[in-house]
């Protein structure tokens, strides 16, 4: 496995993208903005994420996703350590990362990787989502924010 940013005019891949984030609006717009990088295993993308600079020193993963026939064999853990990596390389003193409530896998990913919870932000998914979105059979409402100092 390989992973490589994409260059601005590559094209992303937008359904992996929205497998970890259902709004291609919101996803849009910070694909725009941010860094995406994937991961190819035999010349077909498997894994995805960007980072987006937030505040001065500090960037943020904002999406990281897996294609569903290679979930649940540590290319997540891979995703999120590589993006730890670059964002070191690059300067950044603090990366961060928001997941649902819901996201109970990702809650034990993200803290396995060293990640803190640092806040809450109460009805996050309520508020920019129009469609409601369950995982785990738990209704997804807030979005739990994590952080690491790099």
């Amino acid at each position: 496995m390989e992973i490589k940013k994409l260059e601005k005019h590559e094209k992303v891949p937008m359904e992996l993208l929205l497998l970890a984030d259902p709004s291609k609006s919101i996803v849009e717009e910070y694909v725009a903005k941010g860094d995406c990088f994937i991961a190819e295993s035999k010349e077909q993308i498997i894994g995805v994420y960007v980072l987006l600079p937030t505040r001065p020193k500090t960037v943020e993963i904002v999406n990281v996703a897996v294609a569903e026939a290679h979930q649940g064999k540590g290319i997540g853990k891979i995703l999120v350590n590589d993006a730890i990596l670059v964002a070191k390389t690059q300067g950044y003193k603090t990366i961060e990362i928001g997941t649902g409530n819901s996201s109970i896998g990702q809650l034990a990913l993200y803290q396995k990787c060293g990640f803190r919870i640092v806040s809450v932000d109460h009805n996050y998914f309520i508020k920019h989502y129009s469609e409601e979105i369950y995982e785990n059979g738990i209704q997804c409402i807030d979005m739990i924010r994590l952080s690491k100092e790099l």
